[in-house]
């Protein structure tokens, strides 16, 4: 498979990233990123603490917050801004207003089921300067796991505006989940430019930006994480996606609105 441009420059970058520096020099780099991208250190360990700009990019809070105990609540998975959510119709939602995609597409659906119609989905941005480990927004059993590869087009707010399909164009890692009411999810990581990996804790299979071919891990017995659990991180970039069918959520979230891990978005909808 040729890879695009984006995963060469990605790729290119990681190496300088991921590379341990002499430790004035590595000081300069992690001082001079969060100074330049405007990074609030107060819940993590001091900038020179970091072996590597990418150490410090998927930086560990050093006090989690308290997750929210109720059974129906669901949490923000991340730190990030909300720039689009509504309601999936005809197979369709958008990146952003104006920008439509085919949610078949994004999740690699082989056929052209429509069940998610008039269900919700909700997308949530991570800027350079947010926290980038992600967590369960609720309680899930995951049954499935997917990686398409594609391109890796920054994910910011020019080209959300201007290039059609854009996350169905770049990598991303789709989870297929149940909630505890049976409800079925989608929860789609988008990669982005620079590094373009995600990872998956639970899956260690998978490896993003590598060239690889699109790959499937179907589980006989479930995965259970738990709502608040950190299952990974982008190195870099980018969004979340949340697909869900009919009946399966409600959000109490406006576009354009930021928010914090933790942070309550939302309930999932049940019957007593």
């Amino acid at each position: 498979m040729k890879r695009h441009f984006t995963s060469a420059v990605s790729s290119a970058f990681g190496k300088f990233a991921t590379k341990e520096f002499n430790s004035k020099f590595q000081n300069f780099v992690n001082s001079s990123y969060v100074k330049l991208m405007g990074l609030d250190m107060s819940n993590f360990a001091p900038a020179n603490s970091y072996k590597s700009l990418k150490d410090l990019f998927i930086r560990e809070l050093k006090q989690e917050p308290t997750i929210d105990a109720k059974i129906d609540s669901v949490i923000s998975p991340c730190d990030s801004k909300v720039i689009a959510l509504g309601e999936i119709k005809e197979h369709t939602a958008y990146q952003i207003k104006g920008m439509e995609y085919d949610t078949n597409s994004l999740i690699g659906a082989l056929d052209k089921s429509t069940f998610l119609d008039g269900g919700e989905y909700c997308n949530f941005y991570l800027s350079p300067k947010d926290y980038h480990r992600y967590h369960m927004p609720f309680d899930v059993k995951v049954l499935s796991l997917t990686y398409i590869p594609g391109k890796l087009y920054p994910v910011n707010m020019p080209l959300l505006k201007n290039k059609k399909n854009l996350y169905l164009e770049n990598e991303r890692v789709v989870l297929e989940v149940v909630d505890r009411f049976e409800h079925k999810h989608f929860i789609v990581l988008v990669g982005a430019l620079n590094v373009g990996k995600m990872v998956v804790t639970f899956e260690p299979r998978v490896k993003t930006n590598s060239g690889k071919s699109k790959v499937y891990f179907s589980y006989d017995k479930p995965i259970e994480l738990k709502k608040g659990e950190m299952f990974g991180w982008f190195e870099m970039g980018s969004t979340i996606v949340i697909l869900s069918q009919k009946g399966a959520i409600e959000y109490n979230l406006s576009e354009g609105e930021s928010v914090k891990f933790a942070d309550i978005i939302g309930e999932l909808k049940h019957d007593n």
